[in-house]
């Protein structure tokens, strides 16, 4: 295949691979609602999972190309374009306020689990099965006290939801789901396959497309959620949106793309990693000093992202 196709391809893939996690969201909602599940419950588990779908879906995909570059640098990348670019953008767009459940437990989790996966890098130089399990096992954890705390009243349905409160049939939201992860998978195959063949063109490691353009690709749907929630002038979406991606990225997408093979982080150093872990502890710094993200944090977010580009130019120049 020329390589102007494949990076066509690749294009396409992005926007199949965009559609595909929302015809997941809505018809996965829907089926939800149908079998009488708590929209809460839908807002933390169903909906939380299919906005960070993209990078699972590439991240596996790519693991089992044995790229395991492009899946450790899409969720590091992932993060730092979350935290960095997107919440920068949204702070940028209006002040976001932040909830205090979410600097009392969620950022604080973010910041460990960013630790724990720099730790790992250090002394495994990857993820193995054995540290993918023990992921897995945190984000069990995690989503049971939202779950166990939803169930107990403490936290409001998804502001999400009511999007798809209309009836629908069983069957044509089945359908919905069926094509949203068809979408998902092949989207994301000729997505990968785009990100590889621009790699080999420009002899470009795997790590810096997985740090750049994978990363960036695969959050697009995050950027548009938190851009648009800011708008709107919904914070604790612009924030949420930001911060739960980022732990469901380190915990699932890691808990689960090496057990289909284990990731050895060639390619990924130590610069990429502090500067995941820089930018998380320094939103949890704005959002502790006056409980809130204000414009000039965010643009100093923004500037963060630039510099970290430009070191990622210079390097892969070097």
């Amino acid at each position: 295949m020329s390589t102007p196709l494949s990076l066509f391809l690749g294009l396409i893939g992005l926007v199949i691979l965009t559609y595909g996690a929302d015809l997941l969201v809505k018809g996965g909602v829907r089926i939800a609602e149908t079998l009488g599940i708590p929209s809460v419950i839908i807002g933390l588990t169903l909906v939380s999972f299919a906005t960070s779908a993209p990078e699972l879906v590439v991240s596996v995909q790519a693991a089992l190309k044995g790229s395991g570059d492009i899946s450790l640098g899409n969720v590091v990348g992932s993060n730092i374009c979350n935290t960095a670019l997107i919440l920068g953008t949204a702070a940028v767009i209006t002040p976001l306020t932040v909830h205090r459940k979410m600097l009392r437990f969620d950022t604080p989790v973010l910041v460990v689990v960013s630790l724990l996966l720099l730790l790992f890098i250090a002394v495994a130089h990857g993820i193995g099965r054995l540290q993918a399990l023990l992921l897995l096992l945190l984000f069990g954890v995690y989503m049971g006290k939202h779950i166990r705390d939803a169930l107990k009243g403490k936290e409001a349905p998804s502001e999400e939801i009511p999007e798809f409160k209309r009836p629908l049939p069983l069957w044509q939201a089945s359908l919905l789901v069926l094509l949203g992860l068809a979408g998902l998978v092949g989207g994301a195959k000729l997505f990968v396959n785009g990100a590889v063949t621009l790699a080999r063109l420009f002899q470009v490691s795997d790590a810096v497309i997985g740090l750049t353009i994978v990363s960036v690709g695969t959050s697009l749907p995050e950027l548009a959620t938190s851009a648009v929630a800011a708008l709107r002038k919904e914070n604790d979406i612009a924030v949420g949106n930001v911060v739960g991606s980022n732990i469901f990225n380190i915990l699932a997408i890691l808990g689960i793309a090496p057990l289909v093979r284990p990731i050895q982080a060639v390619g990924i150093h130590t610069v990429d990693l502090a500067a995941m872990a820089g930018v998380t502890i320094l939103m949890l710094g704005m959002a502790y000093t006056g409980k809130s993200i204000r414009r000039w944090e965010g643009g100093v977010l923004l500037l963060c992202y630039a510099a970290y580009l430009v070191w990622l130019v210079f390097h892969a120049g070097a």
